[in-house]
């Protein structure tokens, strides 16, 4: 049974009482539900994403936003890992199916 002790994390009892509020880190799962989860995407990744469904290189992605090739390679890689898919048609895939891509019907 995991216990905050063997985590090497003590609170003293008033912290406890109070719900250990301190900082800008929640500390129970009620607190994180009001924060943005760490695998949503940032808006920076979003507005990536959408040059990624448009069929822009990183080369090309990081000249239109004025970042670097490793910047946009980053963001890309960043994205990949919350969405926990290994390539470009994964994430597209998967982007879509979650429904954060914006599409154009025609």
């Amino acid at each position: 049974m995991w216990s905050e002790q063997q985590n090497g994390f003590q609170m003293d009892g008033e912290a406890k009482a109070q719900g250990a509020t301190s900082g800008n880190r929640p500390t129970s799962v009620s607190g994180l539900s009001s924060r943005r989860r760490p695998e949503d995407l940032t808006p920076r990744e979003q507005e990536i994403l959408q040059l990624v469904w448009a069929g822009l290189t990183n080369r090309t992605i990081a000249a239109q936003l004025h970042i670097s090739i490793k910047t946009a390679e980053a963001h890309r890689a960043n994205m990949m890992k919350k969405l926990r898919v290994s390539n470009i048609a994964q994430l597209l895939k998967t982007a879509l199916e979650e429904g954060l891509l914006a599409t154009q019907a025609g």
